[in-house]
């Protein structure tokens, strides 16, 4: 089968106001996001490899295959994880073509292809004479959610090859899918949301508008209690309120993301003006009450959810890695439709803090849940064993539910599909770092250009026509909502931007033209909103996107113990050189409860450096945290 949409990245809507480039068109050529690139694809790809071969989650489909009783490794929905696997090496060969990843990549799709039933129907964990029934546990079985992933996957495949067996798997899948679920057939939907976006994305890959009407349905069903009775209560599965009736994001959050990001595929496949703009207001509301400085979603522990509005604890916060790629899905998506700048500052925001700071620094182990507060030491986790995914209190090499880590591999394989859009007669910069572009514009003018910055450390960026351009291309650059005193340089000269979200130079483009937008990067102190109950009298330190913490490792005690100076600023002399005037602060008790009057003494100020909160827990051990206490 051969795709009849554009090649192009992950998310290829039929219409909207911004275009994601071809497949190809932007090339990481290094910095910071090309070095994680190639780290994923050397390192972090062969780690989730390792891992699901050896505790046996690949291993299922061989056990489903025999039709022989087999015990099945892991819970039910790991399969996901080998398609999430899929989907990144899917992405990562279409950017290198490397043939020793093409083989280990066809042997694991086949081993998938082997397990699936005449039907179309492929769960491992389901269907046989010694499982549970297929379908019988919707609320938590995940059977739609891994056929999701496993058309995602395929997906992949087709943007990046035109054609493949995986392909042919998610076809007859997707059929089955749409027999047994759509018009006329089963009222249900999956208690966990993901197949929606990706039924859509196998309809515009393919042309069969029959998979986005199975996600219309999906989505249109959402929120009317047909999944059943469960202990945290409907809100959990976003099934207590139709998609057009919510106000904001709530219940568990990826949930609520996925959901999210296949309500607005389905409302820019169908033109329904009033669902896209139902999630625009979630966006929009959840960003203003239940979103942490970083970017992270979801402030709950035991449903892995939202809280209420404002509240997010950062010693308790969840902020799943999985809860912030979705939460980018959703952005990504309301920035195509929308061309708005914003989503590209969430975005940003969530890349560098929410998401990056999930993998340790060797890219072979990884947080699941994120908090802005430690307050104990962690222990180091073992290298060969699974750990509990809330628990670990440093990276841990896998989970024993390892969404994160599968996750986060397919994002790095396919980050750069964020970073620009196209017009009929424009190209637009979104997020920066040192790539190329290379690509003829609907309305056929040619954008070819270098784009080379030091971010996040250094807020220059340089934009170089490679050829010429032919005839006038509107060249739009964002400037980031955190930048002040930001200037742009074209060759007619140069003017003050601020208080602009975006800039557009429009000009036929000669080789060696240059753009330059600088955006000053200094380290800012940021107030959180007061109605924040467990921040409230502190400060948190900011430089250019990168959220800042103190470590333990620095201070060479506890961070519990210092305060920060009153009317100190942060100093500034780079970005692995960002310190606070803080003093010590010690408490003496005069009585048996932790309330009264008590003696407290600080010592002299002392300056003490900070870190990008992505890179803490790096160097072992520590306390951290962000949001430091005013004296």
């Amino acid at each position: 089968m051969t795709t009849t949409s554009p090649s192009t990245g992950p998310v290829s809507p039929s219409t909207s106001r911004l275009r994601p480039l071809p497949h190809g068109a932007l090339r990481l050529t290094g910095g910071y996001w090309g070095e994680w690139q190639e780290r994923n694809g050397s390192v972090v790809l062969r780690h989730c490899e390792d891992w699901i071969e050896r505790i046996g989650w690949a291993g299922n489909f061989d056990g489903a295959a025999t039709g022989v009783e087999f015990t099945h490794a892991g819970i039910e929905f790991v399969d996901s994880e080998v398609y999430k696997l899929l989907e990144a090496m899917a992405w990562e060969l279409g950017r290198t073509g490397d043939p020793e990843l093409a083989e280990r990549y066809e042997r694991l799709v086949d081993r998938v292809a082997a397990a699936q039933d005449d039907d179309g129907y492929l769960h491992t964990a389901f269907g046989r004479p010694w499982q549970r029934p297929r379908w019988s546990d919707l609320e938590w079985g995940h059977e739609l959610y891994c056929m999701g992933h496993l058309i995602q996957a395929a997906v992949a495949r087709l943007r990046t090859a035109g054609s493949g067996r995986l392909v042919d798997v998610a076809v007859r899948v997707a059929d089955h899918l749409v027999g047994v679920f759509g018009d006329g057939g089963r009222e249900a939907v999956c208690g966990h949301p993901e197949i929606e976006p990706a039924l859509v994305e196998l309809g515009r890959a393919t042309g069969d508008h029959r998979y986005v009407r199975l996600a219309q349905l999906f989505v249109d069903r959402r929120g009317n209690g047909l999944l059943g009775p469960i202990a945290f209560g409907p809100e959990y599965f976003q099934d207590d309120l139709p998609v057009r009736q919510a106000g904001v994001w709530r219940g568990h959050a990826v949930r609520a993301m996925y959901l999210a990001a296949g309500a607005v595929d389905v409302a820019v496949e169908t033109g329904d003006a009033e669902l896209v703009a139902a999630v625009e207001r979630q966006w929009a509301n959840t960003v203003a009450t239940r979103t942490y400085l970083t970017g992270a979603m979801g402030s709950h522990h035991q449903d892995e959810s939202f809280g209420a509005d404002f509240e997010l604890p950062p010693d308790r916060e969840y902020g799943e890695t999985c809860a912030a790629i979705a939460s980018n899905m959703v952005s990504w998506r309301l920035l195509l439709e929308t061309g708005e700048s914003k989503y590209a500052d969430l975005i940003e925001r969530t890349l560098y803090n929410a998401v990056m700071v999930a993998p340790r620094e060797d890219g072979r182990a990884f947080f699941y849940a994120n908090t802005m507060h430690q307050r104990v030491e962690g222990a180091v986790p073992p290298e060969d064993d699974l750990s509990a995914r809330a628990l670990s209190s440093l990276r841990a090499p896998w989970f024993e539910v390892s969404c994160c880590p599968t996750n986060l591999a397919r994002t790095l394989a396919s980050v750069e599909s964020v970073f620009a859009t196209m017009t009929d007669d424009g190209l637009q910069l979104h997020q920066y770092g040192d790539y190329d572009v290379d690509t003829t514009l609907p309305g056929g003018a040619t954008a070819a250009f270098r784009v080379r910055s030091g971010w996040p450390a250094a807020g220059t960026v340089s934009v170089e026509a490679t050829a010429a351009s032919g005839t006038p291309v509107a060249l739009r650059l964002r400037v980031p909502s955190w930048a002040s005193e930001a200037v742009l340089e074209t060759p007619d000269g140069a003017r003050s931007v601020d208080g602009e979200d975006t800039v557009t130079v429009v000009r036929t483009f000669a080789v060696g033209d240059r753009v330059t937008l600088t955006v000053p990067v200094a380290a800012r102190l940021t107030v959180p909103d007061p109605r924040i109950d467990a921040v409230r009298g502190t400060v948190a330190v900011e430089r250019g996107p990168l959220v800042y913490a103190m470590e333990s490792t620095d201070l060479g005690r506890d961070v519990g113990d210092v305060v920060v100076q009153p009317g100190s600023d942060p100093l500034d002399d780079g970005p692995d050189a960002v310190r606070m005037r803080v003093r010590q602060r010690t408490v003496h008790r005069v009585g048996p409860l932790p309330y009264g009057d008590p003696d407290v003494q600080e010592t002299e100020p002392e300056t003490v450096r900070l870190v990008p909160y992505a890179t803490w827990g790096n160097r072992g051990p520590s306390t951290m945290r962000v949001f430091l206490p005013v004296a």
